[in-house]
């Protein structure tokens, strides 16, 4: 996992919409995975709300973030569900595009239109296909790694003195001397994997 955590990851937010339903969530994984045509690929948890309306509607927005997204942008797309919570509940900074999903235009440099052609069941998460539809260029300002979100946006907490294992996607802490096998982060769902002991 070491290794694993030395690939570099952007941070994005994904919206889609469903028979009038609206949600999204924050990814860190999507990959140009062909130019003719244009074709990516983005992984997604399966425990997000925003993964079971996509594999129902098949289109979404991917919101590149940039280096200027405070952690409250985390917070409303990452760390709540949209199951119980309206996400969209303010669209300030958002905008509806042709494929009627939310972009959202604060703190991010682009957006990129899909519609899914082919998804993969892989457990805890489904990659899904899509071809790119539509997608714009806001400005030139630098995309947000997770690195520099660990490093620069994401708060220090209390939690950080604490003994147990950290989930490496949120900063959640499980406080205890084992992880059980079959643990979920009650934050962000993200499996045993994502934890480090501390």
């Amino acid at each position: 996992m070491n290794a694993l955590n030395k690939i570099s990851y952007g941070l994005y937010v994904l919206t889609t919409n469903f028979d009038g339903v609206d949600n999204g969530c924050i990814i860190n994984t999507v990959t140009q995975v062909a130019d003719n045509p244009g074709r990516i690929m983005i992984s997604v948890n399966n425990a997000n709300y925003t993964c079971e309306l996509l594999k129902k509607s098949k289109k979404f927005n991917v919101s590149v973030l940039t280096e200027s997204a405070p952690f409250e942008i985390f917070k409303r797309f990452g760390f709540v569900s949209g199951r119980t919570n309206n996400k969209f509940q303010s669209t300030e900074g958002i905008f509806r595009s042709e494929n009627n999903c939310f972009v959202i235009m604060e703190n991010c440099n682009s957006y990129i239109s899909g519609k899914i052609t082919d998804m993969i069941d892989l457990g805890s998460h489904t990659v899904f296909f899509a071809e790119t539809t539509f997608s714009y260029v806001f400005n030139e300002d630098p995309s947000v790694t997770y690195s520099y979100y660990h490093s620069n946006i994401k708060p220090k907490s209390a939690t950080d003195n604490k003994k147990g294992y950290r989930c490496e996607i949120c900063g959640f802490v499980y406080e205890g001397d084992s992880l059980p096998e079959d643990y979920v982060c009650p934050i962000c769902k993200h499996g045993v994997a994502d934890f480090k002991k501390i």
